[in-house]
Order: structure tokens, then sequence, then C-alpha cells
């Protein structure tokens, strides 16, 4: 009886051991090659301008996808002095993690390729964004910014020592509670600390040409139709 009582003791132990010893969820891996419209995850955004400094209109039709098994995002114009543009973004949001992208921007001035999260009061929420941005007018260099409670002003030009509009390269950040990272090509290119967004959000890419920040863009000078690539996007939760 008393070894009975013993076994069933050691049992228990090492069953306890297990379970503590398990980690308590895995990894969220979402990966997602983009050779097709999956609408099931991902939105088109279609009929609409943000205003302000944006100098288009959203298109569907401006998202689609290559024979060779990639997002195209166009910049077009469908008559004088108006502009199309494109917009792909996430059903879901995310949230801490690691945010991963093979993409080519398109490359003039006056305009913008973009990989970011965001979420703002249209989703209820405070306006929180983490962005890679390619400003047309120099794609040796990539920006970095990022908004917290519509907080922004943390821009950060770093040069490539590559034209990003010619191959696909891999960019990333890595967000956690008490940093940003950003990453080209593994290397590690830029870390804040402080005010960092804490809201999940959509992960987005788009291509939209400027009015009104010359100084920052550059001066758009009409040129279409433009394009910027994405091959793949990857996020991995903590």
């Amino acid at each position: 009886m008393r070894r009975k009582r013993l076994t069933g003791a050691f049992s228990l132990f090492v069953l306890l051991c297990i379970l503590f010893a398990a980690p308590s969820s895995a990894a969220t891996v979402f990966w997602e090659p983009l050779t097709y419209f999956n609408s099931a995850t991902w939105q088109k955004s279609d009929g609409y301008s943000n205003g302000g400094m944006f100098n288009c209109t959203w298109r569907a039709n401006n998202a689609t996808f290559t024979s060779g098994g990639q997002l195209r995002l166009a910049l077009t114009s469908p008559s004088y002095n108006t502009f199309d543009c494109a917009e792909y973004r996430t059903v879901n949001k995310y949230g801490y993690g690691l945010y991963e992208v093979s993409m080519m921007p398109a490359k003039n001035t006056g305009i913008v390729s973009s990989f970011f999260t965001y979420t703002g009061p249209s989703d209820g929420k405070p306006w929180d964004e983490i962005d890679i941005e390619f400003l047309g007018k120099d794609t040796t260099k990539v920006q970095f910014n990022y908004y917290t409670n519509g907080v922004g002003g943390h821009e950060k030009l770093v040069d490539l020592g590559f034209d990003a509009s010619q191959s696909y390269h891999t960019y990333a950040f890595d967000w956690q509670p008490g940093y940003i990272k950003w990453y080209v090509d593994g290397a590690l290119k830029h870390t804040v600390t402080s005010n960092i967004p804490s809201n999940p959000g959509r992960i987005m890419m788009n291509l939209w040409n400027g009015k009104g920040v010359d100084s920052w863009l550059g001066s758009y000078n009409g040129a279409n139709p433009l394009y910027a690539y994405y091959d793949w996007v990857k996020y991995t939760s903590n």
C-alpha cells in the first residue's frame, strides 16, 4: 500500500513538472506569399481618399498580382491631374512581434511606398503606427518612424548602400513593449525605446503621391504608371 502511494505521488510530481516546464503558448506565425488575393485575410482599400497630403484615391483595381507571384501596387492617372493609388491591408490586427516584408519600392519624386502597422479612430483606438517608408525621390535610403496616440516626429532616414527599387530586399521591425528595432536584410539599423505603441494594428502596404509636402517627398511630377512590388509578408508573435 505504501509503495502504491509513493508511486502515485511520484507520477503526480512528474506530471506537474511536465506541465510547468511546457511553454504557455506557441508563437503565432502568419506568412503570406502574396501570389493571389485572399479576401479572408486581406482587404483592398477602394473608392476613397485619405485627403491631406494624399493626392490620390485608393482603387482596388490598382492592387493586382503579377504572373511571377508578387503583389503589385500601382499609381496611375485616369484623367488629367487626377490620380489613383493602391493600399493593401490585413483584415485582422496583430500585436507585439516581428514583422517582415520582401519588397521593391517605386522610384520617382513625390511618392511613398510603404510597409507598416496601423490602428486609429476608425478602429475605435488611439492612432498607433510603426512605419517602413521609401521616399521615391531617393530609394537608396529608407525611413523609419512611429506614432503613439497620434504623436510622431520620430523619423530616421538610413542609407541602404543599394537602390531598393532595383531588387527585392527584406525589411523588418521587431515591436516589443520596451522597444522597436528595425532591420534591413537581417542587419539592425535603428532602435527606439521611448513612448512605444501598445495597440494591435493591421499590417498595411501602400503606394501614393503627395501634395503640400514637397520639403519631405519632393514635388510630384505626374509621372505614371508607377509600381511598388511585394513578394511576401511574415509576422511572428512573441
